[in-house]
């Protein structure tokens, strides 16, 4: 029988070290001494016989071998999560804690009927509601950081229910000088001003949607501080329809006709990251949601 020369304990060490940026920060957040950790990750290189960090200055950077060693460690280790949890959900009748993932751009009175109806049936369960968005949102399916998440988007080797249409609209104040320029603006022009753009909520951020030409930008977390700033006269957004049609329809806020596009719409899903150990109110909770969607689906595959 095989026995393996290294420990999970080692490989989630390795993890920290990597993902805080340092074995002092690691050993930080991790409540251990930095000793310990430059042991466990010595160790762990020795039993491989290949090099897996070199520290650069003050930090601990990832040699070619180690990156593909670190990426294959995050499936061992996630699989030992899943494994703990599932014996959890089969020894026990309801699990204590939910976490649900909502992208910022999601409407969340489309959320709530669901949550009334889920609370007295609840049975005491916390539910943490977490808002992403962008990557952050993607990195919650595919490190699998909650139950359920309601995404843009269905990441590969994933299964999602379509549950709304999310429309966005590229807005400013009526008094910028966009809102004044011949219309439809040209891409480029536009691309000359201040765009306001909202944070990726992901440790890892990467950009790969979204109109992004301007090289003027200004970042922010929240699509109520991205309105407040256009309510002051300064750049444009894409804004998700539902939060900005009262302003549009009192004449504070404008729609901007662009070449190519002034309108763009995805598709909310809702996504069970890990299936096989869904426990019951979970379950509940996905069912709740399910059946306040807000989407046409083909009568051929869905009668209620």
């Amino acid at each position: 029988m095989y026995r393996p020369k290294t420990t999970i304990e080692q490989w989630r060490i390795l993890q920290a070290v990597v993902d805080y940026g340092g074995y002092a920060q690691a050993a930080q957040k991790l409540n251990k001494s930095q000793s310990s950790l430059n042991h466990a990750v010595a160790k762990l290189q020795s039993m491989l016989a290949v090099q897996l960090l070199e520290v650069i200055g003050r930090k601990a950077v990832l040699t070619e071998a180690g990156e593909v060693m670190l990426r294959r460690s995050r499936y061992l280790t996630q699989n030992v999560e899943d494994l703990e949890s599932l014996a959890i959900n089969i020894n026990q009748d309801w699990e204590p804690e939910i976490k649900l993932v909502v992208d910022l751009a999601f409407p969340r009175e489309l959320l709530y009927p669901a949550l009334r109806e889920f609370l007295p049936q609840s049975r005491g369960s916390r539910l943490q509601v977490i808002d992403h968005v962008l990557t952050g949102t993607e990195e919650a399916i595919n490190q699998h950081k909650a139950d359920l998440v309601i995404n843009m988007h269905v990441p590969k080797g994933f299964l999602g229910e379509p549950i709304a249409t999310v429309e966005f609209l590229l807005v400013c104040h009526p008094e910028h000088v966009l809102a004044s320029m011949p219309q439809p603006i040209d891409s480029n022009a536009l691309a000359q001003h201040l765009q306001i753009v909202i944070k990726d909520s992901s440790l890892s951020p990467d950009e790969k949607s979204g109109w992004l030409k301007s090289e003027n930008r200004w970042t922010v977390s929240q699509f109520d501080t991205a309105i407040d700033l256009l309510l002051q006269k300064l750049g444009f957004c894409w804004i998700p329809q539902h939060k900005v049609k009262a302003l549009i329809d009192e004449g504070k806020l404008v729609c901007l006709p662009v070449q190519g596009s002034q309108f763009k719409q995805m598709t909310a899903f809702l996504i069970c990251p890990t299936p096989d150990n869904k426990g019951p109110g979970t379950q509940l909770l996905e069912t709740l949601i399910l059946h306040h969607r807000q989407i046409d689906l083909p009568s051929s595959l869905y009668n209620d």
